[in-house]
């Protein structure tokens, strides 16, 4: 038996050095794109309520996540969760290359950074409670369309790694899909028998279906044993026939969100340097696909075409697949992290086949200099929705000192007096002061004003920062305050009568709701 330090010196001689480039660049870069999120205390709505979670949200389908989590253990612990989900993330980046073949380390490096960048991922470090089981779940859905491709039987381990992907996030079933999508694409293309051909495929489609049948199994036992349904939340429980969306009409939607998003969502490019930088990326990889063509002789072979317009008509689904299981889902950006692989998919197929004709040289350059650019943009964007996260915390904290104070010195005030908040932060009293919502307005979590959505937000942002735990009702104990006299009579805050007593209660108007 081998003691530790040969165990490792082991190991390190069967690392690829573009599985180290991938994984030192995901870190490095990642490290640096995140670090005021990382180093901060900045939470977003969901997080004020998140301090301690213990993720158990197997009604949400998400049967493995708790155990995911479990980790870092469940408190809210920025630096430590996103060293972790940085960890998982590289080990993804190292698996992508490997699964994209990548042979040259800078392609490699490139990969990572595009993956470590890409506005989604910024999304998610707002919900930083979670980030490290949603980056294994990444890592797990990237690893098992690597089994499945790699090995004869490999398909029955990535079956499994694919159920506990989805029993951490569903959302990243789509980033499964896409790469087997490109795997199956280069493997038909590819020289060999054609016998091997459909076998390597069919272990993508055995992957795939396995590992779906064993989530929906275990999921079903597990609420089981737990005694529970499926929530309606983000129409989850779609997968068991509770979407009313009709097949046609999901398809439509699929097609319609993937072309609107990739051109509009204001996330694959921002700006003219990631338009041009992306427009490089898909013009070499044309090119590429062209000689390639040329050279072996594809537009000879009917099947050809084929796959091209297979390929074509798959990538909005394999893209939007959680419309399908979800039709009611809000599709926010945690959601689209697989948009990022437009750019590293386009970059990977030109810098693996693109130096097989002449001008190699000057492609390798192109390529290179576009994926800098793009990272370099996208390193701008998350740095940029940080900076909106931690001016919305202040403001949040500014506007919540004056308005506790305000409470606290109610005319028959008492520690304990149940409290209604009613409303949202107005806008007639306290304008938008956002400069960000041109690069921000699609990023969930970081964009917007303030982080104060319902009553529940207040309660736990003036107990977790400002250290007063007060009694306030939930929405369905104060609906009757709202539609009282006494109520609409009174001013919005900041105003002279926009705090009182009605009914032993102490409300709290914080908008104007428009009635006479």
């Amino acid at each position: 038996m081998k003691n530790p330090t040969e165990t490792l010196f082991w190991i390190r001689t069967k690392i690829k050095p573009q599985w180290r480039a991938a994984f030192w660049s995901v870190l490095v870069v990642g490290l640096m794109t995140h670090m005021p999120v990382l180093l901060s205390d900045i939470p977003n709505h969901d997080g004020l309520g998140s301090m301690y979670f213990d993720q158990n949200m197997i009604t949400s389908g998400r049967w493995f996540l708790t155990v995911a989590c479990g980790l870092s253990s469940y408190y809210n612990l920025p630096w430590l969760i996103g060293l972790i989900g940085l960890f998982w993330l590289a080990c993804t980046a190292a698996a992508l290359t490997e699964l994209l073949e990548l042979e040259n380390n800078l392609a490699a490096a490139l990969v990572g950074g595009l993956l470590a960048t890409f506005p989604a991922l910024a999304s998610t470090f707002a919900y930083v409670f979670t980030l490290d089981g949603y980056m294994l779940a990444l890592f797990l859905a990237v690893f098992s369309v690597l089994l499945a491709g790699k090995f004869r039987r490999g398909f029955l381990a990535g079956a499994v790694c694919l159920a506990f992907s989805l029993g951490i996030y569903q959302a990243y079933l789509s980033f499964a899909m896409a790469l087997c999508l490109y795997r199956v694409a280069v493997l038909a293309l590819g020289e060999g028998d054609l016998r091997e051909k459909v076998r390597g495929i069919l272990r993508y489609l055995y992957m795939g279906v396995g590992g779906g049948a064993l989530y929906y199994a275990l999921l079903r036992l597990l609420l089981w044993i737990q005694g529970k349904e499926l929530a309606q939340y983000q129409g989850i429980n779609g997968m068991e026939g509770g979407g009313g969306t009709g097949l046609g009409a999901s398809l439509v939607h699929m097609y319609r969100d993937f072309i609107s998003f990739s051109l509009k969502g204001n996330v694959l490019f921002h700006n003219g340097f990631s338009v041009l930088a992306l427009s490089v990326l898909l013009l070499f990889a044309v090119y590429t696909a062209l000689g390639l063509m040329r050279r072996r002789k594809w537009w000879k072979n009917p099947a050809f075409f084929v796959i091209i317009v297979v390929l074509a008509a798959g990538c909005p689904l394999a893209f939007n697949i959680i419309l399908l299981i979800s039709p009611d889902v809000t599709y926010h950006l945690l959601m689209r992290y697989q948009w990022i692989l437009i750019p590293i998919l386009l970059f990977a197929f030109a810098s693996r086949y693109g130096g097989e004709g002449r001008g190699s040289a000057a492609v390798s350059w192109a390529l290179c200099g576009a994926a800098l650019v793009t990272v370099f943009c996208y390193v701008v964007t998350d740095n940029i929705a940080y900076s909106n996260l931690q001016k919305r915390y202040e403001k949040t904290y500014a506007y919540c000192l004056r308005l506790l104070d305000r409470i606290e010195q109610t005319p028959g005030y008492y520690q304990g007096i149940p409290i209604a908040v009613v409303g949202v932060v107005g806008d007639d009293q306290f304008p938008l002061t956002d400069i960000t919502g041109d690069v921000t307005s699609g990023m969930v979590g970081i964009a917007g004003d303030q982080l104060l959505y319902t009553g529940a937000n207040y309660q736990e942002f003036m107990k977790h920062y400002l250290g007063a735990t007060l009694n306030f009702l939930p929405p369905e104990e104060s609906g009757n305050i709202y539609y009282s006299q006494e109520y609409i009579a009174m001013e919005s805050f900041p105003g002279e009568t926009s705090v009182g007593i009605i009914d032993g209660v102490l409300c709290v108007k914080t908008e104007n709701t428009g009635r006479d």
